[in-house]
């Protein structure tokens, strides 16, 4: 009989996902989940229906490798009119696995051994283990302050002959603060005259709150030039379960993407593609949602303002960081787990995305639920305001 117990592991420090582990509490103790980031509602139906037209019309065989030209036309479209930015529907875009895939290929086509790839925490946990599977070594940024803002500085001192790639995430997981022009500007000035490939996360592009409007790497040229922009079906049509992202590129950086994405799942979910496509014809789809979120965001916050919890106000995503300092001082992993046994409401520790695991007191609340879920959570953020 084999014996495994020594086979060196690629990944000797992973962990179980923090997601899995209090999803996984949440289930067993039956509680109200506000942790892991999907809504409790429904997609609309009429994207449902045509993905089942698309299945009745035969549309059941591999797709093309990037993607039906229906879909990559509207994806095309969709970034010239909100970014000004026209990419190649040909060259210059793909279809993947959900976003976390295309983000797994951007970084693993161009991270090799030995080199450097800057990451802002809090950072969304998928980051770290794709460079680190690379050969590559992450380098953090910790963003600071309430708001969650970078430290320029910082950030200058830690570029350097090794920098391979800039990994941002706009609006932010797991903040809900968003990058505003000013920032897009400094690093597109910043990035000037080097070979950075700049990585971005922008899943939320179209959760975003209070008038503010997204701030797309592919909006400014000097970035355009060097970004992998990453977005996600999923995230925004309340379907994460499909596992359906995209990025897009330009041509010299996803002629390497196209490699690797063909290396592991080839080409993704045909018939949903076809819905997709024609469900994209109607803008209203994907511009309404801020609106629709940001309803989400403020019923939950003034459920719970006369609370002892602090908000930052969220700016996008549908994530809230409530700050519970006022309440106990105990450590956010511990107190997370303490609300699902004794309390019976799931969220996410912050401290898990920071550097060092630095606890600032804050747990992460997703807003992507029903009214009812969202004043049953409230009852019981109250209820623990006052008991503790």
């Amino acid at each position: 009989m084999p014996n495994f117990q020594h086979l060196p592991s690629k990944l000797p420090a992973g962990k179980t996902s923090i997601f899995s582990i209090m999803s996984n509490l949440s289930r067993k103790h039956k509680t109200i989940d506000m942790s892991q980031g999907f809504p409790n509602f429904e997609t609309d139906m009429k994207l449902k229906e045509l993905v089942c037209k698309a299945m009745k019309d035969g549309y059941n065989q591999y797709p093309p490798m990037n993607g039906i030209p229906e879909l990559r036309e509207q994806i095309v479209a969709k970034f010239d009119n909100l970014y000004g930015k026209k990419y190649d529907e040909t060259t210059e875009i793909i279809f993947t696995a959900g976003a976390t895939q295309a983000l797994y290929c951007a970084i693993t086509a161009f991270v090799h051994p030995g080199d450097e790839v800057i990451v802002f925490k809090p950072a969304y946990d998928s980051y770290e283990p794709d460079i680190k599977l690379a050969g590559g070594k992450p380098v953090f940024v910790q963003l600071k302050g309430e708001d969650f803002k970078i430290d320029w500085e910082d950030l200058e001192q830690k570029i350097n002959s090794k920098t391979r790639m800039i990994v941002i995430n706009t609006p932010h997981n797991p903040t809900g603060t968003i990058l505003r022009e000013a920032d897009m500007l400094k690093l597109e000035k910043l990035l000037e005259n080097t070979n950075i490939i700049l990585l971005s996360d922008e899943v939320y592009e179209h959760l975003i709150f209070d008038g503010e409007q997204h701030q797309s790497a592919s909006k400014f040229p000097g970035l355009a030039e060097r970004a992998i922009v990453c977005a996600s079906f999923g995230k925004t049509f309340h379907n994460t379960g499909w596992k359906m992202g995209y990025c897009v590129a330009p041509e010299i950086l996803m002629k390497e993407i196209i490699k690797f994405h063909q290396a592991t799942v080839f080409c993704v979910n045909h018939p949903m593609q076809r819905a997709f496509a024609e469900y994209l014809k109607e803008p209203e789809h994907y511009l309404e949602l801020g609106d629709f979120y940001q309803e989400k965001r403020d019923k939950f916050l003034e459920l719970i303002k006369d609370t002892r919890f602090k908000a930052v106000i969220s700016k996008g995503t549908y994530f809230q960081v409530l700050d519970y300092s006022e309440i106990t001082d105990e450590y956010d992993v511990d107190f997370s787990k303490r609300l699902i046994t004794e309390f019976g409401l799931a969220s996410i520790p912050v401290s898990v995305f920071n550097i060092d695991g630095k606890d600032n007191k804050q747990l992460r609340f997703c807003f992507a639920k029903t009214d009812d879920t969202l004043e049953k959570a409230a009852k019981i953020l109250n209820r623990i305001s006052e008991e503790l």
